[in-house]
């Protein structure tokens, strides 16, 4: 699949995209600062990251429910960031987010079905009897039992409404889904089922995700590539494999570090970041990973770091990148 995908254009192609929010006295957050990505047609990309690193802030303005401060982001060739009232109609047709928490993001007014009548309607798709079956035929899909129409999302329990909102999200038959830690809120057995819905939508109907989590075992098994994320920048991107087998930037190492695993030879012990974490506000010169990082040198307290490809397919942001596992485990004492 990763041949073809080379051959292709990209459906989703990012390019120096900035959000800097106004925090007073004419200081900025720096909550995107520069990000460059590609996503395939047909193509799962895992965007991973701490807390507050701007995962959530990138899918946001990537969908344009946040304006860009810069940048552009390019879905089929047209221009997001630019597109006027009319053409962002057309856009929000094929681009659509299942939101984290499935009862902020659903309308405590509607039942289940006026919900997912909501799309057809606003956009002019469907009216009568057809809107009904089309509604009924979305429920199913998704595995939402008919009785659950006449539900409002207070009477459903998390998955149910997480599924409400994937449906939500298929009604028009996009080609790109922004998935916003969609699975974070749920159980462990409702996570899985929501998991194999999304594999199995994307098979079958050959859409593209943007999956956003800070969990690495759920992005390990539905994601093609991976970006890891720190302080508003990208600092490490790989297909999936390959960034868990041959791991390069000191943050994407400590992050995998953490990953529960029955290991009962002790071997991987687990990387404890130390230093604290600076501060997206106006941030200083140099690495924004250096001041918690075990393998930092003069130059990284100087000079942040590109983004480059070290590797075919592998980009990293750090100046230490060439010893980087060796010292990791001289650090886990291995």
């Amino acid at each position: 699949m990763q041949d073809n995908m080379k051959k292709q254009e990209p459906l989703i192609k990012i390019e120096n995209l900035v959000k800097y929010f106004d925090v007073g006295n004419g200081k900025k957050l720096h909550a995107v600062d520069g990000i460059n990505l590609d996503i395939m047609p047909n193509e799962t990309v895992g965007l991973v990251g701490e807390s507050g690193c701007g995962k959530s802030t990138v899918g946001n303005v990537v969908i344009r429910l946040l304006e860009a401060t810069g940048g552009h982001v390019y879905f089929d060739g047209t221009d997001v960031v630019n597109a006027n009232k009319k053409q962002m109609k057309e856009i929000r047709k094929k681009m659509q987010i299942v939101f984290q928490d499935p009862y902020a993001s659903l309308n405590p007014r509607e039942s289940v079905e006026t919900i997912l009548k909501d799309p057809y309607q606003i956009h002019k798709i469907a009216k009568g009897q057809e809107l009904k079956d089309r509604v009924a035929e979305m429920a199913a899909t998704v595995g939402l039992e008919p009785y659950v129409l006449e539900k409002f999302p207070h009477e459903l329990d998390g998955g149910k409404r997480q599924l409400t909102g994937i449906a939500r999200a298929l009604a028009l038959d996009p080609k790109f889904i922004i998935c916003d830690e969609p699975v974070s809120a749920l159980d462990v057995s409702v996570q899985a089922t929501i998991i194999n819905l999304l594999i199995d939508m994307q098979q079958k109907r050959g859409l593209s995700y943007l999956f956003i989590s800070h969990d690495l075992s759920v992005v390990r098994h539905i994601s093609n590539r991976v970006a890891v994320m720190y302080l508003g920048q990208i600092v490490e991107l790989a297909e999936t494999d390959e960034i868990f087998s041959n791991t390069l930037h000191p943050y994407s190492i400590a992050l995998l570090s953490a990953v529960p695993r029955v290991d009962f030879s002790n071997k991987n012990k687990r990387i404890v970041l130390e230093g604290d974490v600076p501060s997206p506000v106006d941030p200083a010169p140099g690495c924004r990973f250096a001041p918690r990082c075990f393998m930092t040198k003069d130059i990284c307290h100087a000079e942040n770091p590109e983004l480059r490809e070290v590797c075919p397919g592998h980009c990293v942001r750090c100046h230490c990148w060439e010893e980087s596992q060796q010292k990791a485990a001289d650090y886990q004492g291995k």
